[in-house]
């Protein structure tokens, strides 16, 4: 059974600091690009960082220079270190884990974890 659980989330003032993080279980994490999303009341859920299994990571725009993603693959969790925290930063973020085969994609989904972030 896959489970994906996501921990960290809170309120948090405008310009502090959070960290999330994901804990894997029940997939060969070595083989998944993960990733963070988050999603605003009202909004579509849009990436805001992924690794890949190579350790490549990606940032959306708006993130980038105040969020770091990394992976530890022996305890099989990412991390997305928040500085700089803004209140348009004030969403669900989830984690998503990420097998591609040739001719389809697997996902797996956590089921998120609150980040409100106060002006």
């Amino acid at each position: 059974q896959v489970q994906l659980v996501e921990s960290g989330g809170g309120l948090v003032q405008g310009g502090g600091s959070l960290t999330l993080s994901c804990a894997a279980s029940g997939i060969i994490f070595s083989l998944f690009d993960m990733g963070w999303y988050r999603q605003a009341p009202g909004k579509q859920r849009d990436l805001v960082a992924s690794i890949s299994s190579g350790n490549r990571a990606n940032y959306a725009d708006s993130v980038k220079g105040r969020f770091t993603i990394s992976r530890d693959s022996a305890k099989k969790t990412v991390d997305l270190q928040m500085d700089g925290l803004k209140p348009e930063d004030t969403a669900v973020y989830y984690c998503k884990a990420r097998r591609d085969f040739p001719d389809y994609g697997m996902d797996y989904w956590g089921k998120g974890t609150l980040v409100t972030v106060a002006s």
